[in-house]
């Protein structure tokens, strides 16, 4: 029995770990045994502990996994760099208010990676006052109050997003940024993977995603 009990302690978290379902369409579905984004790592952090405790942070588990590994690797490829997550989804996938989509577990909003006056890589500032963030406009050289978004730190983190989905065998489906600030991910040494491999949105969406950028992954679901 105690040779047993010691195998079993071996086996890989992984494979006890709940496997999402997704159907329908990142609009019009659901999700069942979503599962929760942790609070924060060696290079991210959460949007709200309040949007937390409303489930507001549940993904489909390939996603969380996506998510993981890209924060991994960018931890060594742009070590000074850190990050921060913000609107998921339910863990069933209910309606998803105000958002139109955010339904299946496919779909992660990320707030957008800034530097500070001193050039030292911050996160946005997210609270109630400001909608966590979701009130916040940069004007069009990309600057708000003492903050200048930072391409790099974006660029950097949708290419291993893209990486880590291929790796597993998955796709990006789309990339939803400000059309108008787009081009300045392409300046970035970033840039040319971007344009061959990522189809970003070419039309402004009903709210303008310069403060966020919201990618829906590419993963099969049910009908």
């Amino acid at each position: 029995m105690k040779a047993m009990l010691l195998v079993l302690s071996f086996v890989p978290f992984s494979l006890n770990a709940a496997q999402s379902t997704c159907y329908g369409t990142t609009s019009n579905g659901r999700l069942e045994q979503g599962v929760q984004l942790p609070v924060d790592g060696e290079n991210f952090t959460h949007y709200s502990y309040l949007a937390r405790f409303a489930g507001r942070t549940y993904v489909h588990s390939t996603v969380k996994e996506i998510m993981m590994n890209a924060y991994q690797v960018l931890e060594t490829e742009q070590p000074d760099k850190v990050y921060k997550y913000a609107e998921t989804g339910f863990e069933e996938g209910e309606r998803f208010r105000p958002h139109k989509t955010h339904r299946n577990g496919l779909s992660v909003d990320f707030m957008t990676p800034v530097i500070n006056e001193s050039g030292q890589s911050v996160h946005l500032p997210t609270h109630p006052f400001n909608k966590f963030g979701y009130n916040i406009e940069f004007d069009e050289k990309g600057q708000y109050d003492d903050l200048r978004i930072d391409y790099v730190a974006m660029a950097a983190h949708i290419v291993q997003l893209h990486k880590q989905s291929k790796a597993m065998g998955y796709d990006l489906w789309r990339v939803i940024f400000d059309p108008k600030l787009q081009p300045h991910l392409f300046t970035t040494e970033y840039g040319e993977y971007l344009k061959k491999n990522v189809q970003f949105s070419k039309k402004r969406s009903w709210v303008r995603h310069d403060e966020h950028y919201h990618v829906d992954f590419l993963i099969p679901c049910e009908p």
